[in-house]
């Protein structure tokens, strides 16, 4: 069973920036497709960020050109960079993590991850 840890979360103001990291409790991480979602409050997850093996990446259209996702093999981390924060990102932002299926596009799909872990609260002040 995979474990993800997340981190980095935390409270800033409108315009600023915060950076996740998460790290996977086994090094198959090579052979994962790395995700980021996030939840508010009584709602359903939503992709936000996913990066495959092969360091192919796709962002909800929301955060584009805002957020950065990024692996590395080395560290076996994830990291998500997020600049130009928007009250509306404020949200509990979570990891997520599946074998690799193959394919040029890592999906953002809700359903197609496997592995998730606890998830570290953004909140962003205007």
């Amino acid at each position: 069973q995979v474990q993800l840890v997340e981190s980095g979360g935390g409270s800033v103001q409108a315009g600023g920036s915060l950076r996740l990291s998460c790290a996977p409790s086994e090094y198959l991480y090579e052979d994962f497709t790395m995700s980021w979602f996030r939840q508010y409050p009584g709602k359903e997850r939503e992709g936000v960020a996913a990066v495959n093996p092969i360091g192919n990446t796709k962002y909800a259209d929301s955060v584009k050109g805002r957020f950065t996702i990024s692996r590395d093999n080395a560290k076996n981390t994830v990291t998500l960079e997020m600049n130009s924060l928007k009250p509306e990102d404020t949200a509990m932002y979570h990891c997520a993590a599946r074998t690799y299926q193959g394919g040029q596009i890592p999906p953002l799909s809700l359903n197609y991850y496997d592995y998730w872990g606890q998830g570290t609260q953004v909140t962003v002040s205007s």
